[in-house]
């Protein structure tokens, strides 16, 4: 599991991150949005994991030579210097526009203990002190992009700590003759933590938010038919509140190369930043998964009657579509039957403010089976319905499901028996796919795909809004470590 090292990599760990420099030629088929709301949490969290973090500094021994006014030159040795607390009061974690990732921390607090002892002639004292280092300031720059696989990558621009105040406090034999040199100490110290803290600041980065960042997916497998890939596809877009980063997000076949006949459009979001982020879904995501599955026929599916219901009144035989079809159990007497039911085309979902619809366009063909085991060809019938869907999260996956808008609507194309009763076959068939179909098609939804997102990252508070060409997804975020 990775641990989190340093304020820095809590300060990212929301930002799904995150991001990249290369540049595609289309829209991207997800935006992820960080808000200040969002930075401000981050910067919250790597508070907390920067005050560890500095606990574990190690102050090297200080030894020295120094000269007093009218007394002379001495000498003296500082060690077993330990911080006992730290305190990071205020912080900030902004974008910067054009450039990557601010963070700032100000009014810090360091304190230290250790041990000291100084020299002069013949003159031996040593003691314990107490060094309060007030007022530090330090600046993060981080410029992130992303490697030749789509993968983020961080890497620190400049760091810069300054402490404004360090007071040293003396006990024993030693204060009185430190407290004669004690500018000259504080000077030491100020710059040995100064270059510490960045010195930390640095390898963190390296060693522990690069690897983190290389949990973002960038290949997430769906399922055996499709994956998703989650490629960057270009550079973040930083405004004065908020971060936008571009995915790829293309659903694609694992055995085969599809070619897709549209493009995601520009995704306009509103201006809303209530929550720490917001992803943009274009419906081109899921219609490219529409079109994944319905190659991998999908879509295609038989109804026999081992499938239907017991207690539905109406049996996939020819004794009991007599009803519908008379000449059926003259033809074809007490014999099974068997339905088809195919698409010519992927399903469109067409996504508008407040709604998610389909039509799909079905062809139903009917066959009774001869005691050859040879299908026999009966009716042909097409069919249209409209479809509303409804999104949701399971898990940090996106999961859908569907509700008709209005019954099947069925058409004669071709009849091999003569006339059939439509209108009853209609009936009977809109009541079989509330029941049955629906449910089952619904099961199936609920498998979803993931967001990108690197690890241990939940959202909650969630809010699912469809605009033009594409969804909205509103959340907060929090870290849970495993």
């Amino acid at each position: 599991m990775m641990r989190v090292q340093s304020w820095v990599l809590a300060s990212l760990l929301l930002l799904l991150e995150v991001l990249g420099s290369r540049v595609g030629a289309s829209n991207p088929g997800i935006v992820a949005r960080i808000t200040q709301k969002g930075l401000n949490y981050a910067g919250e969290k790597g508070v907390s994991a920067l005050e560890k973090k500095l606990l574990e500094i190690t102050m090297p021994d200080l030894k020295g030579d120094f000269k007093i006014k009218h007394l002379g030159n001495g000498e003296y040795e500082f060690k077993r210097l330990k911080i006992q607390s730290v305190e990071l009061k205020n912080s900030k974690l902004e974008p910067i526009p054009g450039e990557g990732l601010r963070a700032s921390i100000f009014n810090a607090f360091i304190h230290l203990e250790g041990e000291g002892k100084a020299r002069k002639s013949f003159v031996k004292i040593k003691g314990s002190f107490s060094l309060k280092v007030k007022d530090i300031s330090i600046s993060v720059d981080l410029r992130l992009s992303s490697d030749s696989s789509g993968r983020p990558t961080v890497t620190n621009k400049q760091c810069s700590t300054h402490v404004a105040e360090v007071e040293l406090d003396f006990s024993g034999r030693i204060r009185w003759l430190l407290n004669l040199f004690h500018d000259h100490i504080e000077s030491k110290f100020r710059k040995i933590l100064e270059e510490k803290i960045c010195e930390i600041v640095k390898k963190s980065v390296a060693s522990h938010l690069q690897p983190y960042l290389q949990t973002l997916p960038v290949i997430a497998k769906i399922d055996q038919i499709a994956a998703m890939d989650y490629a960057l596809q270009g550079p973040p877009q930083a405004t004065s509140h908020s971060l936008d980063t571009p995915f790829k997000g293309k659903f694609f076949s694992q055995s085969h190369q599809s070619l897709f006949p549209f493009e995601p459009s520009a995704m306009n979001f509103p201006e809303d930043h209530g929550l720490m982020v917001y992803f943009g879904i274009s419906d081109c995501v899921f219609n490219m998964a529409s079109q994944v599955y319905w190659e991998a026929d999908i879509m295609n599916f038989t109804i026999t009657d081992n499938m239907i219901p017991s207690h539905f009144p109406i049996r996939l035989t020819t004794s009991s579509f007599r009803a519908l079809v008379p000449q059926l159990g003259k033809l074809y007497p007490d014999m099974q039957m068997k339905l088809q039911i195919s698409t010519s085309s992927p399903p469109v979902m067409i996504f508008r403010p407040g709604n998610v619809t389909l039509t799909p366009v079905m062809d139903l063909q009917a066959f009774v089976i001869l005691p050859s085991n040879i299908r026999a060809p009966l009716f042909l019938l097409s069919m249209t319905t409209t479809v509303t869907a409804t999104m949701n999260m399971n898990a940090n996956r996106l999961i859908s499901s569907v509700k008709a808008e209005s019954k099947l609507d069925m058409e004669l194309k071709h009849s091999d028996i003569g006339s059939i009763n439509v209108p009853l076959i209609q009936a009977i068939l809109n009541h079989y796919a509330l029941s049955t179909l629906l449910p089952a098609l619904n099961e199936n939804l609920q498998v979803g795909f993931p967001l990108p997102m690197p690890e241990n990252i939940q959202l909650y508070d969630l809010l699912l809004q469809p605009y033009q060409n594409f969804l909205l997804l509103g959340a907060n975020v929090q870290y849970v470590k495993n």
